[in-house]
């Protein structure tokens, strides 16, 4: 599946700012699910702007205006074609989750970080929703999201940052928070697991049923990756209950929101201000390459390298 993406923000002072320095993570990821064709990022006032892979992978456009101004707008269109994710075929006991070896790659992503907190609730939680599954680690991770369904998707009964024990127990909250609750539950269990931002073609996030409609507008949405040992990483989507699938658009992956919130920065200037933030996917009836497999990621290198390919197109 071939999809245009348009993301636009705008900022309005109640004074001048006489210098801005921030961070847009907006860029399509490259795997080998999605394959991004174009990537632009223009700025008003008018700025240079660089970019750099983080420590996740994840591409940063970074930009500074010292002029003087009353308001910055940031537009970032893109195009990406995307393909259904190839199935899982291994199905590794729950004791190679202990290779030491696996562990060790894995570690930062097995441990706590700001907004996945592993509390005794969602210990007994997560506890309790494993023991519905197999002996292996695919049905493992299915177990726990499967048992999401408790929670209900519920738009602003939540904030950003919420503690993954509060939304378990108010019974919901939006993408991000299921994500959150869903990374804790795996890592508690020893299950390695990223938080994952992008956006999902869909007239509805709570369900991400298709739409008859080739224009949609969105919202950031998040769902998570677990590692499968022999495997590699396996998406998920707790909000619906779905796999990740082709329309899905991968932006960031890292332990969770704080790593690839999509744009943060700091002004000099009245703190007031007003915002504006709107995401479009429009679908184009042009078909995407056939999937190399899902799992493999390419090499940092391999990975700015397509980057500086991309950007000299």
């Amino acid at each position: 599946m071939r999809l245009d993406i348009h993301y636009r923000t705008r900022f309005a002072y109640a004074g001048h700012v006489s210098e801005s320095q921030n961070e847009l993570r907006a860029c399509p990821a490259i795997d080998d699910r999605q394959q991004l064709v174009h990537y632009d990022v223009r700025t008003t006032p008018s700025a240079r702007v660089s970019w750099y892979l983080d420590y996740w992978g994840t591409r940063v456009d970074t930009f500074g205006i010292r002029l003087p101004h009353t308001a910055l707008e940031v537009v970032a269109e893109g195009t990406v074609d995307t393909v259904v994710p190839e199935p899982v075929e291994a199905r590794p006991p729950r004791a190679a989750l202990d290779d030491p070896a696996f562990r060790d790659e894995h570690l930062e992503l097995l441990q706590p970080s700001p907004h996945v907190a592993l509390t005794a609730t969602v210990a007994e939680v997560a506890h309790r929703h494993a023991g519905q599954a197999a002996d292996d680690v695919v049905a493992l991770a299915h177990a726990v999201h499967e048992g999401l369904a408790a929670l209900e998707y519920a738009p602003g009964a939540t904030y950003v940052g919420v503690p993954v024990d509060e939304v378990l127990r108010a019974g919901g909250g939006v993408c991000q928070d299921f994500a959150h609750v869903a990374v804790a539950m795996y890592r508690t269990l020893g299950v390695p697991a990223r938080y994952v931002s992008g956006y999902l073609f869909t007239g509805d996030d709570a369900t991400g049923a298709d739409t008859d409609s080739d224009e949609v507008e969105v919202q950031t949405h998040a769902w998570v990756e677990v590692a499968v040992p022999g495997h590699g990483w396996y998406a998920l989507d707790p909000t619906n209950r779905q796999q990740v699938g082709e329309r899905h658009v991968t932006i960031g992956r890292g332990r969770d929101y704080d790593d690839v919130a999509p744009l943060r920065g700091v002004f000099l200037g009245p703190p007031e201000h007003d915002l504006e933030v709107d995401v479009r996917l429009r679908r184009l009836a042009v078909g995407a390459p056939a999937a190399a497999g899902i799992g493999r990621e390419p090499s940092r290198a391999t990975l700015v390298a397509r980057q500086r390919a991309q950007q000299q197109q």
